[in-house]
């Protein structure tokens, strides 16, 4: 009886095994610590991996339309995701909005930025590093923010630019510039900012960030991506997203 049982267990698990595969997931720069959290919890609830690969949105899209064979994209925007369902390259129906970002202007300094952001307009600062506006939508969300309080053209000079929002936190975190743009969820643990200083910028200064996911064409006689998207919308992936956080 028991050998029995053993026997029926191991046929479970390799059964469990064999449906269990990868998913090569495409990652917006400012959701990384999250999705890091959320893809450990996905293995371990489900047997799937999602391979991650962190980066700008924009530069996701261009190497999408060459061929990159990503099953899943996690945009920093809609609008990248919509553009590409447009073109063809997407799983109808699996578009949805997984979080909506908060921009922050941060400086790894205590003290340096105010919780009213004025230090924009005092301007006592050297560098203030911005990502690009034309791949990240956290740099435009940047770039609208201090069109709006017309210092966009005062502080221009002064920007050091990331590739990404990753490099963009790192321009901050390692001094090469005094502070800077960069999403709330890089600087927040346990619902707090976790050293320096800091001002969410208010939601009407710029466009809203919605991310949305979608399911590539090349991902969708993937079960695991299939499995990643559903696991999104559960609440243990909620909850982690919440706490870095993001709107839902």
């Amino acid at each position: 009886m028991a050998t029995r049982l053993i026997a029926s267990i191991a046929c479970a698990l390799l059964a469990g095994a064999a449906h269990a595969a990868d998913v090569s997931v495409a990652v917006a720069a400012n959701f990384t610590a999250p999705m890091q959290k959320i893809a450990a919890a996905f293995e371990a609830d489900t047997g799937h991996k999602a391979v991650l690969s962190f980066g700008a949105t924009g530069a996701f899209y261009a190497q999408i339309r060459n061929g990159a064979p990503f099953q899943v994209l996690l945009a920093a925007d809609d609008e990248t995701p919509a553009k590409l369902e447009k073109e063809g390259a997407v799983l109808a129906g699996t578009r949805f909005t997984y979080a909506t970002g908060k921009l922050v202007l941060w400086s790894a300094q205590a003290g340096v930025v105010d919780s009213q952001g004025e230090v924009l307009a005092k301007g006592t600062f050297e560098r203030i590093a911005v990502a690009n506006p034309k791949l990240a939508p956290y740099g435009l969300a940047a770039v609208e923010t201090l069109t709006k309080m017309n210092l966009l053209d005062r502080l221009q000079p002064r920007f050091v630019q990331g590739e990404n929002i990753a490099q963009t936190y790192q321009f901050i975190a390692t001094g090469n510039a005094t502070l800077g743009f960069v999403a709330l969820s890089q600087v927040m643990v346990d619902g707090a900012i976790s050293k320096g200083s800091a001002w969410v910028v208010p939601d009407n200064l710029h466009s809203p960030i919605r991310q949305d996911a979608v399911v590539l064409l090349a991902g969708k006689d993937n079960a695991a991506a299939i499995a990643l998207m559903a696991y999104l919308k559960g609440e243990k992936a909620r909850g982690i997203i919440r706490s870095y956080g993001y709107a839902l």
